[in-house]
């Protein structure tokens, strides 16, 4: 038998460093020849490391949440014949590989003990209580004394405070004080006595429960694009308001005639149509900027980004070449990247490329939002709910479905005016949704 030392692979794209994102083995599993042993993730993608080898799992190279360097150990089994390992060098394993535990179950289930097995929450434990020697002993069962209408409780700012945030009813506490003044020892008294309840507020307990929720994998690099966006791009908002009363009522119309053969439509690629349409004037806002080499690139093909959720959170796959798609093609590509998505099943190229972003989150989408530029694009357009409202349309008031688009962009590269300019252009061909199917010559 020999030991078989397994490196961190190199993942290409000049990466030097991954982070460890599920174990899909423990010491002791015996593995096969291309079995999935982990889960590695980059800036962009998850993937997996299959196992070379066949053999038994004898050491574990680093636990998840750990950033890993390319061609650091990854794992170590045990093998028939000679292994990679040279003779003697058995005991030279890292010690943190050595004396890493092995996680209970896969990436979904990989979580560290503190987290997998989280305290239960304490129950209210009375306020401390000053030592017996220093005031008076209060009546271990201290009766309610209801005041008279009008009468008000005699008690201090810090008792008043301690009693409200409790949830007591100072008119309920006896007073043990001059002139029947409350102290802190009567409102111990009034606990002890109500059995530890919190006075008479129904369903006002304390509570003192913690959770320590790491940020490791993909929710880690989520955080970390976020706050390189904000922080490295001025972004600029602007709001608009469509009326699509039109637009649906079209799209009811094509889902009728044509949704069992073709598929049917939601608003989302007959928005992709309209930006598709847009782009073709305002060229500076299908675009990315390098901005440590100060240049930006504007692309005739739009890759759409359409940023959708997934279990372990927000990804943005990508609808390439949307400029020479219908809006059927549109909207069967970006169903088949959300299973895709939402079934962690998603390649990496399928996540890499775009050249502007649809941020949506459907009827929970809101009256308006501020959505973050998918760096290194310069535009990102967020679609909110439809709603229906009254608006004054010829001097009467009618019935209509309005939407707001919420869109930002890096005013470093594009201008207030072209940004607007743009977003009205989306606007007229999504209230005159004819536009739509019609190509410019």
């Amino acid at each position: 038998m020999g030991t078989h030392i397994i490196k961190m692979p190199d993942i290409g794209e000049g990466i030097a460093e991954v982070e460890l994102a599920a174990w899909h083995v423990k010491v002791g599993d015996t593995v096969k020849e291309d079995q999935p042993l982990a889960d590695v993730m980059t800036d962009k993608a998850t993937v997996e490391i299959p196992s070379p080898v066949s053999g038994t799992v004898l050491a574990l190279g680093g636990q998840v949440g750990d950033v890993m360097a390319v061609g650091s150990e990854l794992i170590r089994l045990e093998v028939e014949g000679a292994g990679n390992q040279k003779p003697g060098a058995a005991q030279t394993a890292p010690a943190a590989a050595q004396a890493t535990p092995a996680p209970a179950a896969p990436a979904a289930h990989a979580e560290p003990a503190s987290q997998a097995t989280p305290e239960p929450a304490t129950e209210a434990a009375p306020a401390p209580v000053a030592p017996a020697a220093s005031r008076p002993a209060p009546p271990a069962q201290a009766p309610v004394v209801a005041r008279q209408p009008g009468e008000r409780p005699l008690a201090s700012p810090a008792v008043r405070k301690r009693a409200w945030d409790l949830g007591i009813e100072l008119r309920f506490v006896h007073g043990t004080g001059p002139a029947g003044r409350i102290g802190h020892e009567d409102l111990d008294a009034y606990l002890q006595g109500r059995g530890g309840t919190l006075g008479t507020r129904a369903g006002l307990v304390e509570r003192n429960d913690e959770q320590a929720v790491p940020v490791i994998g993909l929710r880690r690099k989520i955080a970390q694009k976020m706050q390189e966006a904000k922080r490295r791009i001025p972004h600029f908002s602007y709001v608009e308001e469509i009326d699509v009363t039109e637009l649906e009522e079209l799209r009811a119309q094509l889902n009728r005639k044509w949704g069992e053969s073709r598929g049917r439509l939601t608003v989302l690629p007959l928005l992709a149509r309209a930006m598709v349409l847009a782009l073709r004037d305002f060229p500076q806002i299908n675009a990315r900027f390098d901005d440590e080499l100060g240049v930006v690139t504007r692309y005739g093909a739009v890759h759409l980004g359409i940023a959708a959720q997934s279990p372990g959170g927000l990804m943005v796959p990508v609808v390439r070449h949307a400029e020479a798609r219908d809006p059927w093609s549109i909207a069967a590509e970006i169903a088949r990247l959300g299973d895709a998505v939402r079934g962690g099943k998603a390649e990496r190229d399928e996540l890499l490329g775009s050249t502007i972003t649809i941020s949506s989150l459907g009827p929970l989408g809101g009256i308006v939002s501020t959505p973050v530029i998918n760096r290194p694009e310069v535009a990102i357009v967020g679609v909110n709910r439809i709603v229906e409202r009254p608006m004054i349309r010829h001097g009467v008031v009618v019935p209509r479905k309005l939407m707001n688009l919420s869109s930002s962009f890096d005013h470093r590269v594009v201008d207030g005016m072209d940004a607007a300019e743009f977003i009205q252009a989306v606007r007229a061909l999504l209230e005159q949704p004819a536009m739509l199917f019609v190509e410019a010559s």
